[in-house]
């Protein structure tokens, strides 16, 4: 495992080991700046962030950290067409509003993106509605119904048959159950989260 991974949730990680060195990157709801300091540190990256709280962008600054305070749902218009290599959105997608036309936008601005989302459809998910009757509170989706901040619930299948609909390509698909990336069999019912590199 290379210094990157070790340092990294394991979204971030699989995202890290496949960004080009030196690329220019614009990760969308950076939070504190972890991804961005790991391929600035480790890849050589020109890496800027994008982050609605304004506590996590005062982090990302104490640490150097090029980031702006802003939303996905309505600041990625304000970026011109191919800005960037790469467009990240890490567990963000199902947070925003509107999340059709977010990635619209994350292929506009960079010439490839990286999204990352959890999985509705994993088995432990499904167990939990279907013998509880509830929504399910686990190690990666920890807070209750009520207070997630989880607008959008996508499963691997849907979002495959989005990128189909709409001609989007993908370049990769990894696949995480716990902290370990799983082979792609049986993912929608066997992974946790999911990281989609996709290109137009």
């Amino acid at each position: 495992m290379n210094r990157i991974s070790a340092q990294l949730r394991p979204d971030l990680a699989v995202i890290a080991a496949h960004v080009a060195a030196g690329a220019k990157v614009l990760d969308i709801g950076c939070g504190d700046g972890t991804l961005m300091a790991a391929l600035r540190d480790e890849r050589g990256c020109d890496a800027r962030g994008l982050e609605l709280d304004p506590h996590n962008v005062a982090q990302c600054v104490e640490q150097g950290l090029s980031a702006i305070q802003g939303d996905a749902d309505t600041d990625l218009a304000f970026y011109p067409d191919d800005s960037f290599d790469y467009a990240i959105l890490s567990q963000t997608l199902q947070t925003t509003k509107r999340p059709d036309l977010v990635l619209e936008e994350l292929l506009r601005i960079g010439r490839r993106a990286f999204v990352s989302f959890p999985n509705f459809a994993h088995w432990r998910v499904r167990y939990d509605l279907l013998t509880r009757g509830r929504m399910p509170v686990t190690r990666l989706l920890p807070v209750a119904w009520y207070e997630t901040p989880n607008i959008h619930h996508l499963t691997i299948a849907d979002f495959r048959d989005f990128l189909s609909q709409r001609a989007i390509r993908t370049e990769g698909a990894w696949f995480l159950a716990g902290d370990a990336t799983i082979a792609p069999a049986l993912a929608n019912w066997r992974a946790e989260h999911a990281v989609f590199l996709l290109s137009r």
